[in-house]
Formats: C-alpha cells, sequence, structure tokens
C-alpha cells in the first residue's frame, strides 16, 4: 500500500484509515494482532469496564436480513485481567485502541487509567451501548453527562480519548460538540441503533435481552448522516461506523466527513481480507480520482 493512505489520528500514525471495530473478535490479544496483520491500520478492543461482568444469556447475536443483532451486555473479564491481551494486540504494530464502559464519570476515569498502564494508545469511551442500564447509551444519550465523563477521563490519562456516539438521539452533533468542548480528541459516530426481532412460532423475541443493537448494511445510511452532521459542528477528527464492507463505503463516509473508518460486522461476514480489500480499493480511487492523499477526501461533500 502506498503512502496516499497513511492518516493521522489524534496524534495516532494509520499506515491506512481502517480500523477493527469494538465488539468485533476483539476480545483476545492473539486475535486482534491477527486483524492488525491482516491489515487494519488500527484496531478497537471489545468494551471492558471495571469489574468482570457476566453479560446476558443466549440468545445474544442473530442475523437478521439487513445485518446483526446483537444484545451481549457488555460482558468483560474486567480491565485489571485485560492487561496481557493489550500487551499482546501491540505485537501487531498498530494502534490499540481500548473501548472502555463505566456505571460513573469515576469508573470511566479508573478503567481508562488502568489501561492506558497496560499499554493502550488510546481510548474509545463506549457510552452508546443500546441495550444495558445505567452504562451506555443513558450516559450517551445526556450531552453534561457525556462531557463529565470525558473530564474525568482527560484528567487522568495523557493519551487520545476517543468517545463513541449513540444514534438513538435527535441531535447527535449536539452530543458530540459536548465530547469536544469537554476535551474528546475525536469521535466515533455511530454505535448500534435499537431494535429488535420476534420469532413468529415461538411468538417470543428472540434476543434473551429481547431488544438489542443493529449493525450492518441497514444502518450505513443513519452513520453516514450522523458523520457530515459531525463534521460541521465539530473540528476533531471523526471515525465512521456503521456498515462499511466494500472500499465504496469508506469513501462515502470520508467524504462525509470521516477520517478513517471503523469495521465491523462485515468481518463477520466476509473474514480478515476486508481490511485490505477496503484499503486497496480506496487507494485505487484516490489514484483514479487524482488525489495525492485520504487526507483530501474527508469532507469533500461539504463544498457542494
Amino acid at each position: 500500500m502506498s503512502s496516499r493512505l497513511v492518516t493521522e489520528i489524534a496524534g495516532l500514525k494509520l499506515t491506512n484509515p481502517t480500523m477493527l471495530a469494538a465488539g468485533i473478535l476483539g476480545l483476545s490479544g492473539s486475535l486482534l494482532k491477527r486483524m492488525a496483520e491482516a491489515g487494519a491500520g488500527a484496531v478497537v478492543t471489545k468494551s471492558v469496564g471495571l469489574k468482570p461482568r457476566r453479560g446476558y444469556p443466549n440468545p445474544t447475536v442473530v442475523q437478521v436480513d439487513c445485518g446483526l443483532l446483537n444484545a451481549i451486555g457488555l460482558s468483560s473479564s474486567g480491565i485489571h485481567s485485560f492487561g496481557e491481551e493489550i500487551k499482546e494486540a501491540r505485537k501487531g504494530r498498530v494502534p490499540v485502541i481500548v473501548s472502555i464502559y463505566g456505571y460513573s464519570p469515576e469508573d470511566f476515569a479508573e478503567v481508562a487509567r488502568v489501561a492506558v498502564e497496560e499499554g493502550a494508545d488510546a481510548l474509545e469511551l463506549n457510552v452508546s451501548c443500546p441495550h444495558v442500564e445505567k452504562t451506555g447509551s443513558e450516559i450517551g444519550q445526556n450531552p453534561r453527562l457525556v462531557a463529565k465523563v470525558v473530564k474525568e477521563v482527560k484528567n487522568k490519562v495523557d493519551k487520545p480519548v476517543f468517545v463513541k456516539l449513540t444514534p438513538n438521539v435527535a441531535e447527535v452533533a449536539v452530543l458530540a460538540e459536548a465530547a469536544v468542548k469537554a476535551g474528546a480528541d475525536a469521535v466515533t459516530a455511530i454505535n448500534t441503533v435499537r431494535a429488535m426481532t420476534i420469532d413468529l412460532e415461538t411468538t417470543r423475541p428472540v434476543l434473551a435481552n429481547k431488544i438489542g443493537g443493529l449493525s450492518g448494511p441497514a444502518v450505513k445510511p443513519i452513520a453516514v448522516r450522523c458523520v457530515y452532521e459531525i463534521h460541521r459542528r465539530v473540528e476533531v477528527p471523526v471515525v465512521g461506523c456503521g456498515g462499511i464492507a466494500t472500499w465504496q463505503d469508506a469513501v462515502e463516509f470520508m467524504l462525509a466527513g470521516a477520517s478513517a473508518v471503523q469495521i465491523g460486522t462485515a468481518v463477520a461476514f466476509e473474514g480478515l481480507d476486508v481490511f485490505k480489500s477496503i484499503a486497496e480499493g480506496i487507494e485505487a480511487y484516490l489514484e483514479r480520482m487524482g488525489f495525492g492523499s485520504v487526507k483530501e477526501i474527508v469532507g469533500l461533500s461539504h463544498k457542494h
């Protein structure tokens, strides 16, 4: 891959603008290392909390016509047991971004502190999980709480802080502004969309938690709109996430204002080669269109 694809997000240098999204094969360091070796420019771990959390009973994931529906419930061994995974992931020689969650700003800050001590290159604050009470989107739908979480974390660590935003609000850009004013170095848009599916034979919701988060192709237009609106309102980098499966999807997000893109559901459907194929497609597009760098197309749609 050429230097055209090199980009920088909040001080993190990426050889190409693709990243593994949180929640997909990000629980072990060996898997994260494999993602890096497969071509991801950076990797994001599964969300980790302060203490171990069991998560929800099965079924937790179901395939629907337009993507994946999940309600895993933020299952985690806890940050104090995650250090070895971070160290192993760093052997992939790409930035390792640790996704963290908490039930209070103080929780977030303590998890962030330990993650950085264990080697995290950056943090992604999961304030947008749509199916866990008292954390996730219950925090992430409130601009004041988002700002408080960001401030607490920034007071504890000196690494870049990304904030992953929920689409389940009327004005996602307002949340982005609150996060940035509080010190966020970048924002990720979007997390999954609240959704459910019901089995006709049993007449029951399929997921044990009943309501989960929808990812995949169905959410892409929502995510593109969110990235577009956020790019107009904040100066920090935006990382696009939601339904990206091809280089065309990635370029669309960049034109809307994303400096990089996260890939999740497509890894489950397409395999690890998806990072390389998307990066190569972006590079071919840049060459065909006469652009010298991927940075030149970020937010280009706003100039028309």
